[in-house]
């Protein structure tokens, strides 16, 4: 699975409309959320740090939420974007995931699980475990 890394606002004009999970990490306006959305009409996951998380309007969070797209709280750890423009999450890791939660292990104790040996967050592993995206 592959996350874009979203650095300012003004990649988000560069974003390609067939991406279906972005990180931004800058702190985005509710226009920028709105410009995300009509750029990437197929957008199923946007994944924000804590910090910006805490600061985000319920406006927007709302109309994600109205338009089928997932806000999660969480990190890229130890990503460079000069390197790649894109963070992936190993098949193997996507695989352990769905593999603990089709066993019926709750998704508190998947997170915890997975969450330090692969550097994902605990949202992102939630959101693996009960989605079917391949990006």
């Amino acid at each position: 699975m592959k996350i874009r890394i979203i650095s300012t606002r003004e990649e988000i004009n560069s974003i390609r409309p067939s991406e279906k999970a972005v990180h931004l990490a800058f702190r985005a306006s509710n226009v920028d959320f709105l410009n995300l959305l009509q750029k990437v009409p197929r957008l199923q996951m946007v994944q924000v740090p804590p910090s910006y998380h805490k600061t985000m309007s319920k406006a927007i969070e709302v109309f994600l939420d109205m338009q089928g797209v997932k806000l999660l709280e969480g990190d890229v750890w130890g990503h460079r974007k000069d390197i790649d423009e894109y963070f992936t999450v190993e098949d193997d890791t996507i695989e352990e995931i769905r593999s603990l939660a089709d066993n019926g292990t709750t998704l508190d104790c998947v997170a915890n699980l997975v969450q330090k040996k692969a550097r994902i967050g605990p949202d992102l592993i939630k959101f693996i475990a009960t989605t079917k995206i391949t990006a």
